[in-house]
């Protein structure tokens, strides 16, 4: 059993599957940091120094401490019931850019796929002008019908 789950976890599949998964895992680190600290603090700015990280709704304030709450920590610290719509943005701006680009990635290996049709092989056979069977380049006399070829 032992040899069975070694050669399955080095086949080539297994171990690019590992591979994709640790660079994806970095790069969705990349893209929240890319989100968090870059893209929402200009827009929170533009809306009038709103912070995307802190928006929330209050269902239920908490039972160790009452509203209101300064920031989506305080209310949760708080044991309060929220509505994180700031988070939300957030993860679905980074969904909409790793889903670019994974796009853009699957795009570009489809153009390289393309591209790399391989030129068609030269013939080996031709067609008898007679009864349209397939013979070799170099006969003379087609074994169907037994015409004599040109």
């Amino acid at each position: 059993m032992l040899k069975e789950f070694k050669e399955f976890a080095m086949r080539g599949n297994v171990v690019d599957l590992a591979v994709g998964v640790i660079i994806g895992g970095a790069f969705g680190k990349i893209v929240d940091s890319l989100v968090k600290d870059v893209i929402m603090p200009p827009i929170g700015y533009v809306l009038g120094n709103v912070d995307f990280s802190n928006l929330f709704i209050l269902l239920k304030e908490g039972t160790k401490a009452a509203g209101p709450y300064e920031s989506l920590k305080a209310a949760q610290d708080a044991g309060a019931v929220t509505i994180n719509l700031g988070v939300f943005f957030n993860a679905v701006i980074s969904f909409t850019i790793v889903a670019f680009a994974v796009f853009l990635l699957i795009r570009t290996l489809n153009k390289l796929k393309r591209e790399a049709v391989p030129a068609p092989a030269e013939a080996s056979s031709k067609e008898c002008s007679y009864c349209y069977s397939a013979i070799p380049l170099k006969a003379t006399r087609c074994p169907c019908c037994t015409s004599q070829l040109g």
